[in-house]
């Protein structure tokens, strides 16, 4: 049993390991829409304050609510550029009410879609978890490199400073034991940011210009408003983000060796529905469980609900405490680049786990795998390869999980004439 700082302290490990992730959804956000700097400062806390709130409603769990898995919940990249395309050419209270109602569609489609998991079997869920694995990679590479777009990116500094962070992480992961090796990643982090402020590119003036306390107020922007078109942009936005939940919760199940459920899924993807509601309430973001920290679970080990219910308290108060928050701010890009890497590469580790249970010798296996493994990964590395296409066709294809998880649902079902089996069981 963890005592409650060990705890917490392994919670606040899940949230600077999502941190980057949910803070720059509302950076991109604000700055294509030219929000002033109140308003980019209340989208940040209402976002870190609805990410809690997302993550407790999926941990604790009900009958029809919550997976009950160690899932943390994040915004959702694929919806930046619908909300920036609604909010540009109408408003952000038309984007808003697109987002609630779509989220009342995920609710409400959840059960449907649970009657598809069937053509999730190991063939299927272990290309899935290893394509998530390999097309985050590049975003840690990125990161470790500074950021993309950053005015120092590729300085050798930054490359120092990813490698020393990596070192870290793995020196103590290996060496060290019970909560010291639980903690690598936090300690990884610590060390990274102390180095980079002896560099000189850690800046504090963030912390000192926050507020102390903001309150996140339903409808911050306006009442919602309803378009249809922006309705079901929404809803599609949010299908996809229905896919790429699935593959999370699987790679969940394998890092802490249980076999995820139909039902568990379908009351996930409810409680995402309800989160996603609450996004468009306080005017925050659609959320989607989070594949950054399942490579943390893999690579700590420690699989409490516990410690992701302490992750999502924390991340409410930050969303009530936009100082604290801002503390987290200073780790630079780098130093999370490198602590990326390897929880990324242990997600992608944990779908050849998967994968080493099929026979890749019979049925097409070898191929449903090398094809799925492919097209997902060439979608989420070149992107703009899709940029010609209609947005319809652009948001599914841009997204990695999606092409992956699609490409390998479609040759097992080709492979067999009809879904093998249910997730977990043989491929």
């Amino acid at each position: 049993m963890l005592s409650k700082p060990r705890v917490a302290a392994l919670g606040l490990q899940h949230v600077l390991a999502m941190y980057a992730g949910a803070v720059v959804v509302p950076l991109i956000v604000g700055g294509a829409l030219k929000l002033n700097a109140a308003q980019m400062a209340y989208l940040i806390a209402a976002d870190l304050f609805t990410c809690g709130l997302a993550t407790l409603l999926q941990v604790l769990g009900t009958k029809y609510l919550g997976s009950r898995l160690p899932v943390v919940l994040g915004c959702t990249f694929t919806a930046v550029g619908s909300i920036i395309a609604i909010a540009s050419s109408s408003n952000l209270a038309t984007a808003y009410g697109a987002i609630i109602l779509s989220g009342l569609f995920v609710v409400l489609a959840a059960p449907l879609y649970g009657r598809l998991l069937r053509f999730f079997p190991k063939i299927v869920t272990g290309s899935v978890v290893t394509v998530i694995g390999l097309s985050l990679i590049p975003v840690a590479m990125n990161n470790a490199a500074g950021g993309q777009g950053s005015a120092d990116f590729g300085e050798p500094r930054n490359l120092l400073l990813a490698f020393g962070t990596f070192v870290v992480i793995l020196i103590v992961n290996r060496l060290g034991k019970g909560f010291l090796r639980s903690i690598s990643v936090l300690i990884g982090l610590a060390a990274g940011t102390v180095a980079g402020y002896a560099m000189g590119i850690v800046d504090f003036s963030s912390v000192g210009e926050a507020k102390w306390v903001s309150v996140a107020q339903p409808f911050y922007f306006g009442a919602p408003q309803f378009a249809v078109t922006a309705v079901v942009t929404m809803i599609i936005v949010n299908i996809v983000s229905m896919v790429e939940s699935t593959g999370v919760y699987l790679a969940v199940g394998k890092a802490t060796d249980q076999q995820v459920e139909s039902r568990q899924i379908v009351n996930g993807l409810r409680s995402e529905g309800l989160a996603i509601m609450l996004g468009g309430i306080f005017n925050a973001f659609p959320y989607t469980a989070f594949s950054q920290n399942v490579g943390l679970i893999s690579l700590t080990r420690v699989k409490s609900r516990d410690v992701i219910f302490a992750a999502g308290g924390i991340m409410v108060i930050l969303g009530l405490l936009p100082k604290l928050a801002a503390v987290t701010t200073v780790i630079p890009n780098a130093v999370l680049g490198g602590a990326m890497i390897v929880m990324f590469g242990s997600v992608a580790s944990s779908g050849i786990s998967i994968l080493s249970e099929v026979d890749l010798r019979k049925d097409g296996n070898m191929l449903i795998v090398a094809s799925s493994i492919a097209v997902g990964l060439g979608s989420a590395v070149l992107p703009g390869m899709f940029d010609r296409l209609p947005d319809f066709a652009k948001m599914l294809l841009q997204n990695g999980i999606v092409t992956g998880s699609l490409t390998a649902i479609l040759l097992n079902l080709l492979q067999s004439g009809k879904g093998r089996a249910a997730p977990g069981s043989e491929g």
